[in-house]
């Protein structure tokens, strides 16, 4: 007898102490499900982002039993969301669409209001995806060979347009344009999908563009894909050549884009938020829809995608100062 009460009595003080308990404790006690979780979206609707939050906001509010809405925060080179979300509540309930910009405007705009490794914490790498070069249809081009002629006598007035300045586009133009000895006159906008928007209009004659924003154009013909900036070709569209089969042999540019949440965001809450993504981009109809749009679904956790953006933020300043590319 005296054993048992020795044992209830150190079981009665532990739980006093909140060190032992019946039922499992949740670290991330901010995560309210009656709540709203909100993904922004760095740019206009219609690009590649906006594609990839909407489709990962749809199945997470069936996973997470929880609304979950997209928001559209264009503008200053993706600057504006990543400044909003590096500033938010780290409770959970607010998530970014990053990529690309997020570690190269740091060394592009002499001044930006987050630092890319500090100010976030990473959840999942979800996909990557290479540029396409890609004209309209009336375009007297196509293939990068017809292109590189056309823009030499147009002497630098032909139009080059990418999804914003300091964007992956932006810089795959840049980049193709330093190797090839060519002059372009850079048209950015707020997004992929204005940009494919205008050169299927005609207003432009030229974009440097994340495959899936312009995917479904090409298949249509509103679009002619020149060529993909990956070293290989994309199962997506296997017919269309890379920039480096075309002359550039150690051209490639590859886009990532994950999704992230402000620093000090609570452990508990980046892994429920990593597993259901992770799920997520597990499933076949899932994968294979974002396949077909000419993403490579990759899905590295946390620490994975910690390891990219610091390697990145180390990365881009050189290839920066190598093309350069200004804020315009």
């Amino acid at each position: 007898m005296t054993l048992r009460r020795d044992l209830l009595l150190r079981s009665a003080l532990l739980a006093s102490a909140g060190l032992f308990s019946t039922t499992p404790a949740r670290a991330d006690t901010a995560w309210n499900p009656d709540r709203t979780l909100r993904i922004v979206v760095p740019v206009a609707p219609g690009g590649s982002l906006d594609i990839l939050g909407r489709l990962l906001a749809k199945h997470l509010t069936e996973a997470l039993g929880q609304n979950v809405v997209t928001e559209n925060k264009p503008g200053a080179g993706s600057n504006i969301a990543f400044e909003l979300v590096a500033r938010a509540a780290p409770d959970g309930l607010t998530l970014l669409v990053g990529s690309d910009p997020l570690t190269i405007n740091p060394a592009l705009y002499p001044r930006v209001g987050f630092d890319p490794v500090r100010d976030f914490s990473p959840v999942i790498e979800a996909v990557r995806a290479p540029q396409v070069l890609v004209v309209h249809p009336s375009a007297p081009v196509r293939d990068v060979a017809g292109f590189i002629a056309w823009a030499r006598q147009a002497d630098g007035k032909l139009t080059l347009a990418s999804q914003g300045n300091g964007s992956i586009g932006h810089l795959a133009g840049a980049l193709f344009a330093q190797d090839a000895g060519l002059g372009f006159t850079h048209v950015p906008y707020r997004g992929g999908g204005p940009a494919v928007i205008d050169l299927v209009a005609g207003h432009i004659q030229a974009l440097f563009v994340t495959l899936p924003a312009a995917i479904e154009h090409i298949r249509a013909g509103r679009l002619r894909a020149l060529a993909v900036t990956s070293a290989k070709r994309v199962p997506a569209l296997p017919e269309v050549p890379t920039i480096a089969e075309s002359g550039f042999p150690e051209f490639e540019v590859i886009t990532w884009q994950g999704i992230l949440a402000p620093a000090q965001t609570p452990p508990a809450a980046i892994r429920r938020l990593a597993g259901a993504l992770d799920r997520i981009l597990a499933k076949p109809e899932v994968a294979e829809q974002l396949t077909a749009q000419g993403f490579e679904v990759t899905s590295q956790g946390p620490a994975q995608f910690a390891h990219l953006i610091q390697a990145e933020a180390r990365r881009w300043p050189a290839l920066v100062r190598r093309t350069g590319a200004q804020p315009d």
